[in-house]
């Protein structure tokens, strides 16, 4: 009995501290009330059974695993996202591109939809929170839709879709979290991501556009009356194709002495920053170069996309790390917000506190689950997970569906910090162990995290909007009519088309690779120690360093000395032979008729 319970002590631990989790008990006291309970019964069994390694004095280890958490130079990255991603919350810029890009998509069939697909991706690049990106995009865009009569479940589901795109979306906080408890690079799990994040983004335009050719009354155009900054598309394409040559000109000519990136770097920004001056001083001063709807357009959109291109680009570049990069955005969202005139005390006060809260939530649950990860693989857990999910048939891609199964499931009850503290350190060596490109590994979850956001009745992103939006008829001030509310059935029946499309993401992961692991293109191969050689460098001989002689010459009858130093007459060259006397050199110093013993030390009389 006593080494059947110590053989199985391990999944009794894993399935005990889950049960305590979804029950709702705080997650960092219960993995920790769990690894120090399960600890002291681990003692006790390693004097009766020799399948249990732990000692009282492995806790003395702990307090140098704390440690190493607090000073983890990555995690670092997650308060300066989360600080950017609450100051432009705070500063209502998603409300200024919903309303921007709503109204240059208003004229097409089903605008409003493609403006939360759009903006859900901007709003993913620059806060990276999802409960931020979803409720701010319900409480500005569903009303609109509602009022000019979008089908509610289509709607509701757009809206909870293009919310969750901050799972995916580089400088996504489970991209930084994956990427820390993978131990790799977050800038190559950035680079990883981003094709998978931009075609996801493509498939959910592509189903907007669906929805407006097979149902053209669930997504209508906005009305005229509507379009409050009018047309002017062809003055916005004009100032964006100046900006474009303004570019090109300026990297051919003005930055064609500097480095590549630093070349498109200042490119881009002299392209960039040229069309917005020209919109702001159209606005100040009204000189009509541009519409309405451009200079609204440039004016709203580029700061966004420069701040994105001021975090991601200098971290794709190499310019910047990860965390220097989370440095620069919060600073970042800090000038946008102060340009606005939005930087209050208020919202600052706001954006301090909720990171605070959120980095000491984060720093606890790890703290709890290195308590937990120190006695599960203390007693074994490691072994039985990997035995487990080594036993899967199918190799690589059995093991990825079982995973993404379970994770799927867990992340309807679970928060993506949980999963990736408590489980992902336990798959990541079977993982390694079957040949699995970490990177990839960590893409794939990221997406199945971000579609149990969707997944009814538990899915987050469905309760945050559920949160916010009226579930009973209310009055619309602005149409001057009464508008019925939303059903949490409709939002639920929203959800199934984008789960379905985040199913077919991950098959597509799956099956194609090489949409992540060419974040490993600029990365040479390793060298084969077989044909590795040392070549110590020679002063004159072949392949050497050539220094002229320092006597004689060559033999070809010319000296060899370039300083154009007199020959110090070295005894013997390279063969062993003396060097022929130099015609041409000075003759050596004498003393009288007898020459000079320059070997004997210099007698003073």
């Amino acid at each position: 009995m006593i080494e059947f319970l110590a053989h199985n002590l391990a999944p009794i631990m894993f399935v005990s501290v889950m049960a305590m989790l979804l029950l709702g008990y705080p997650v960092a006291f219960t993995l920790a009330a769990g690894g120090l309970f399960y600890f002291v019964i681990g003692v006790e069994f390693s004097e009766l059974s020799p399948q249990i390694t732990l000692f009282w004095t492995l806790l003395g280890a702990q307090p140098d695993r704390v440690f190493g958490i607090m000073s983890n130079d990555t995690l670092l990255a997650v308060p300066f996202f989360t600080f950017m991603g609450l100051v432009l919350e705070r500063s209502r810029m998603a409300e200024d591109l919903l309303e921007t890009i709503g109204q240059l998509f208003g004229p097409v069939r089903g605008g409003l939809g493609y403006a939360a697909v759009l903006v859900g991706a901007l709003l993913a690049a620059t806060t990276g929170v999802v409960a931020a990106s979803v409720i701010a995009m319900g409480l500005i865009s569903l009303p609109i839709m509602l009022r000019y009569g979008y089908d509610r479940s289509f709607a509701t589901g757009t809206i909870a879709a293009s919310g969750t795109l901050a799972q995916i979306v580089p400088p996504s906080l489970v991209l930084i979290v994956m990427a820390d408890q993978l131990g790799r690079s977050v800038g190559d799990m950035y680079v990883g991501a981003l094709y998978p994040a931009l075609l996801m983004i493509g498939l959910y335009l592509l189903y907007t556009f669906a929805v407006t050719i097979m149902r053209p009354d669930a997504a209508p155009a906005l009305p005229p009356e509507a379009r409050t900054l009018g047309g002017g598309v062809w003055s916005l394409i004009a100032i964006l194709l100046a900006a474009v040559i303004i570019t090109v000109v300026t990297w051919y000519t003005v930055f064609a002495g500097f480095r590549d990136e630093v070349r498109d770097v200042w490119a881009v920004t002299t392209g960039v920053g040229v069309a917005y001056a020209v919109a702001l001083l159209n606005r100040a001063f009204g000189l009509g170069l541009l519409s309405r709807l451009a200079q609204q357009v440039v004016i709203v959109l580029i700061p966004p996309l420069a701040l994105i291109f001021l975090v991601l680009g200098t971290i794709f570049l190499g310019i910047a790390t990860p965390t220097e990069g989370g440095a620069m955005g919060a600073t970042g969202a800090l000038a946008m917000a102060f340009s606005k005139g939005r930087l209050t005390l208020k919202v600052l006060t706001q954006a301090l506190e909720s990171t605070a809260k959120l980095s000491a939530f984060v720093l606890f649950i790890l703290i709890g689950a290195r308590v937990f990860g120190l006695t599960f693989y203390g007693i074994n857990g490691n072994i039985w997970i990997e035995e487990l999910l080594l036993a899967i048939p199918g190799d690589e891609y059995g093991f990825l569906i079982a995973v993404s199964i379970l994770i799927f499931i867990l992340g309807c009850f679970l928060d993506f910090f949980e999963i990736a503290f408590i489980l992902i350190p336990l798959l990541a060596p079977v993982a390694e162990t079957l040949g699995i490109d970490l990177i990839w590994f960590g893409v794939l979850i990221g997406i199945n995290l971000q579609t149990s956001f969707l997944t009814p009745p538990f899915g987050f992103s469905l309760f945050y909007l559920r949160s916010i939006a009226p579930s009973g008829a209310w009055f619309d001030k602005v149409s001057g009519r009464t508008i019925d509310g939303v059903s949490t059935p409709a939002i639920y029946k929203g959800a199934l088309p984008f789960i379905l499309i985040n199913a077919l993401m991950i098959a597509i992961v799956m099956a194609f690779p090489g949409l992540v692991t060419r974040y490993k293109g600029d990365v040479r191969p390793p060298m084969d120690p077989a044909e590795f050689r040392l070549q110590i460098p020679t002063f004159g001989g072949e392949g050497g360093m050539s220094l002229p002689p320092l006597g004689g010459n060559s033999g070809s009858g010319q000296s060899n000395n370039a300083f154009g130093l007199p020959p110090l007459g070295l005894p013997g060259t390279a063969s062993g032979t003396a060097s022929a006397p130099d015609a041409t050199a000075p003759a050596p110093p004498t003393e009288g008729n007898a020459p000079v013993d320059l070997s004997q030390p210099p007698a003073f009389q």
